[in-house]
């Protein structure tokens, strides 16, 4: 199963590596990584996201809770929350095929962020899906690059 984590932790050297290091030593993988500044200095916010067995990610869980610069751990998988990637491309957009890559574009409401003669760099936010759907219509016309941020999550505001 899927799960995303929410991890508020005190912006220290070292403290990434203890956090992956819980993942590793039981054998699981970290899909992705998110790291970032909050607004309280001195505090970030990792989100990561890995698939595992419902046991298992509840000990990384508790063992996250114990290190000593961890400060909130939320598993966002069974909370009703918003998640996104954000993704840039370089597609191959010479002569006829621009204008059918640029309908795709825009039918995924995407932002072209740069254009050469034979290239597009495109930018897109979305879920997983999302971006696994346009990476499978822009293959056809060659994606030269793919970046991607990893996913970010929240909680959504409380619902009546």
């Amino acid at each position: 199963m899927r799960h995303i984590l929410s991890i508020l932790v005190e912006d220290e050297p070292g403290v990434l590596s203890r956090v992956a290091g819980l993942f590793s030593g039981r054998g699981y993988n970290i899909e992705t990584l998110n790291v970032a500044p909050t607004l309280t200095e001195g505090l970030s916010m990792m989100t990561i996201t890995t698939e595992g067995d419902e046991a298992i990610v509840e000990q990384i869980i508790k063992q996250l809770r114990k290190l000593v610069t961890t400060l909130k751990v939320v598993d966002l998988t069974d909370v009703k929350s918003v998640e996104r990637e954000m993704m840039l491309l370089r597609v191959d957009a010479e002569g006829s095929k621009r204008a059918e890559v640029l309908r795709i574009v825009d039918i995924f409401r995407c932002k072209v962020v740069d254009v050469s003669l034979d290239e597009l760099i495109i930018e897109v936010t979305g879920t997983q899906d999302k971006l696994g759907a346009l990476i499978s219509l822009l293959q056809r016309f060659g994606i030269k690059e793919i970046a991607r941020t990893g996913a970010v999550a929240m909680r959504r505001g409380m619902q009546e």
